[in-house]
């Protein structure tokens, strides 16, 4: 089937180039054709009148006059011979011809026009001029077309014309050749792009094709390109999701089951801390599944949100006195600041908190004693910017990209607590993102991370009430 749709696709191209070449071949073969006879018609009139004219001349300046152009043209010669035209003139010229005197009367009669008649201004002012030592003696109008062409002014045409229609042929030949060519240049790329496609339709997801050309099929060829990768790191991220999922599923199951089959034989007594051991747990198990429902909501679009007015820096400290105590007893010190005038923004207030306690709890943890966190509300072209600023270990620069997410882990030793699903960052950003914002980070290595979240802003601005 494919290769079949590829023959076609060749077909298709050599006959439009056929089907273009021949149109155009056709129409100039008849342009051509026309415009030569033409041309050449008009070229031999002009040349058989400025004969005709010089005849004339020479004839009034021997006579003086017209009297007896008509018979010298027409009947016998009254004057030498030597001044008269060729006798293959007068054959030809007077049926092409006819003259009037300088006051427009009619010397050689012609169509519905006497000897004598004076003709309309338009017709004598059509005509060439016939000047004897400076004066208009006279004119000479064109009464009838160019006679048909002698049989070698006929092969001159014929000739021409069999080379214009042999020039033609030659074009309809190269383009049937250049399009098969051109064919295989263009369909390569194509046959690349089918067959990394059937390979990834099979299961092979990393495929790459060449870039041949940089024309549009070389854009498509990078895009399938960068389409190919992202796929790639998609699937491989769903792989190491699922792993993780089922491996964080599988740790509190496992210690419940152990608990429970422990209790149910009696090797271990009921206690209160072995009720709690097993309720943290469940906890955990909950907390997972909510997480991953939020995820699924947010790709479906369908993230509920209450969303109410608020100023930007009563979220931040709201934040900061919720984690207080926790960075006190970790010898952290939590500060905050804000720009003046900031506008409020519209939020869930819930789901804010729950991004902010996310990234807090990422600046606490990874933040050493002594060390500082610095929350900032500022003004940014899209509306408010709430910044979240460590002086931690930073994250490395090939780690910093992935960071937002699902289940993504620096290293090893970087991995969640008991307490959290893992999912912490990737659920931050789906709802920034379900609120219109955007959410960043930049971090060096050893010296610390700052996450940027950008929301739009309510209008008119409102003063902080801090």
């Amino acid at each position: 089937m494919l290769r079949r749709v590829r023959r076609s696709l060749a077909l298709k191209w050599v006959l439009t180039l056929l089907l273009t070449s021949l149109i155009g071949v056709v129409l100039v073969g008849v342009f051509a054709s026309r415009t030569a006879r033409q041309g050449y018609d008009q070229l031999r009139l002009e040349e058989a009148q400025a004969s005709f004219t010089e005849s004339m001349v020479d004839f009034y300046r021997l006579a003086g006059s017209w009297d007896g152009v008509e018979e010298a043209l027409f009947g016998p010669m009254v004057l030498p011979a030597a001044h008269l035209p060729p006798p293959d003139v007068f054959d030809v010229m007077p049926r092409l011809f006819a003259i009037v005197d300088e006051q427009g009367r009619v010397v050689v009669p012609f169509g519905p026009f006497q000897a004598g008649d004076t003709l309309p201004d338009e017709l004598v002012s059509a005509s060439t001029s016939i000047e004897v030592d400076g004066r208009v003696v006279g004119r000479v109008l064109t009464i009838e077309p160019a006679p048909g062409l002698a049989p070698r002014e006929q092969r001159y045409i014929d000739s021409l014309m069999l080379a214009v229609w042999g020039g033609a042929v030659g074009a309809v030949v190269a383009a049937v050749l250049v399009g098969v060519l051109l064919s295989r240049q263009f369909l390569n790329p194509l046959n690349d792009l089918t067959t990394a496609i059937t390979a990834i339709r099979r299961g092979d997801l990393s495929q790459r094709v060449t870039v041949r050309t940089l024309d549009e099929l070389g854009t498509l060829a990078e895009a399938f390109n960068q389409m190919s990768a992202d796929i790639s790191r998609s699937n491989r991220l769903r792989k190491q999701m699922t792993a993780d999922i089922a491996h964080d599923l599988r740790t509190p199951l496992m210690v419940l089951a152990g608990y429970l089959e422990a209790l149910h034989d009696e090797t271990l007594k009921p206690t209160p801390a072995r009720f709690e051991a097993m309720q943290a747990e469940v906890t955990l198990l909950r907390r997972l599944i909510d997480d991953l429902r939020v995820l699924s909501l947010a790709d479906a679009g369908e993230l509920p949100l209450h969303r109410q007015p608020i100023h930007p820096v009563d979220l931040l400290v709201a934040t900061q006195k919720s984690f207080e105590p926790m960075a006190t007893e970790a010898g952290i010190q939590i500060t905050c600041e804000s720009e003046l005038t900031l506008p409020r923004i519209s939020v869930d207030h819930e789901r804010m908190g729950q991004v902010l306690g996310n990234l807090m709890t990422n600046a606490l943890r990874y933040t050493p004693p002594n060390g500082k966190v610095h929350l900032c509300a500022q003004h940014h072209p899209r509306g408010v910017r709430l910044t979240i600023s460590d002086n931690g270990s930073g994250i490395a620069p090939d780690d910093l990209p992935n960071i937002f997410e699902r289940l993504y882990r620096a290293d090893e030793s970087r991995t969640h607590s008991q307490t959290e699903s893992g999912l912490g960052l990737a659920i931050a950003k789906a709802i920034i993102e379900a609120h219109g914002g955007q959410i960043t980070a930049e971090s060096t290595l050893g010296e610390g991370t700052r996450i940027m979240i950008t929301l739009p802003a309510l209008t008119p601005p409102a003063v902080s009430p801090v």
